[in-house]
């Protein structure tokens, strides 16, 4: 079993050859789907992480009250807003046509992060498995989305998922308790359970712990002052900057939450109680510093 540790950043982030010239597409396009009338901080905070994450691009697909917000949050995010207060299947062919076109324009370097603030009404959750089970990039599902995919876990098989749960969320997804469990059975049923899925599990906890069935990681950076709304959102936000650049799905989960950890380390420092999501996305960069 490995232990993550920043070294494992060296993988993930190498030095860019000033020799060389790029394109933003070249370090991926990030779709964002999430937020509703009532939350609109999740995609903004996943979108504002993933930028600091070295991604090239970010687009917000959201209801249009949090688009709108959202846009005005900083010039660097662009949100597309949908119709009504939240997403439901009408808003599909949308999906599907800003997915494609994605793939385009950034030639595969694509992926998705989804579920942060889109509710679980029974629309919400139908669009979801019918959105997942039909495309066919890398997706971070975080959320909402996990108790849709709960629903239906058949269209996981053969997908590049990347599950980061909760010990709840977990529960949801799988029926099998590991709160308060020991470590060693954490680990256990963990791997089992990514291992019966065929997926990527990044459960969080203390430690987190990373699986894809046959391997596993735990990390320990992090702080209890992260105990705070948007800290999960910023770590689907850093995972999906890293799956979109074409990194494997569990090495992108190891990578991502060690920087998560760490920044939320560093931002405890200074701010202790009075941390919030945003102070650990502005001390990702201070994470970078050190490789």
């Amino acid at each position: 079993m490995e232990k993550i540790t920043k070294e494992i950043l060296k993988e993930t982030f190498p030095e860019r050859p000033k020799e060389k010239y790029f394109k933003k597409y070249d370090f991926g396009l990030l779709i964002v789907i999430g937020g509703s009338d009532f939350y609109s901080g999740s995609p903004a905070l996943a979108g504002m992480a993933a930028f600091r994450s070295g991604v090239g691009m970010v687009r917000i697909i959201t209801p249009k009250r949090a688009a709108d917000i959202i846009a005005s949050f900083s010039p660097n995010l662009a949100a597309y807003p949908l119709e009504g207060k939240w997403l439901t299947k009408k808003h599909l062919p949308i999906l599907f046509e800003m997915t494609e076109s994605a793939k385009l324009v950034a030639e595969g370097k694509v992926a998705v992060v989804i579920g942060g603030g889109m509710g679980r009404t029974k629309e919400t959750q139908e669009a979801i498995i019918e959105y997942l089970s039909k495309i066919d990039v890398p997706v971070v599902i975080d959320a909402d989305a996990i108790y849709a995919v709960a629903k239906k876990p058949e269209i996981i098989p053969g997908k590049k998922f990347l599950f980061t749960p909760h010990a709840y969320e977990f529960f949801v997804l799988t029926g099998r308790k590991v709160y308060q469990l020991p470590l060693e059975d954490q680990i256990k049923i963990a791997r089992e359970e990514a291992e019966r899925l065929k997926t990527v599990i990044l459960l969080k906890g203390k430690p987190d712990i990373v699986t894809n069935g046959k391997e596993v990681a735990f990390c320990e950076a992090g702080s209890p002052y992260m105990a705070v709304g948007g800290t999960g959102d910023t770590l689907a936000g850093i995972c999906g900057a890293l799956v979109a650049r074409k990194i494997d799905p569990f090495l992108a989960a190891k990578a991502g939450v060690y920087l998560n950890g760490r920044a939320g380390e560093i931002a405890a420092q200074k701010f202790k109680d009075g941390l919030t999501a945003t102070d650990v996305i502005e001390a990702i960069p201070e994470v970078l510093k050190e490789i």
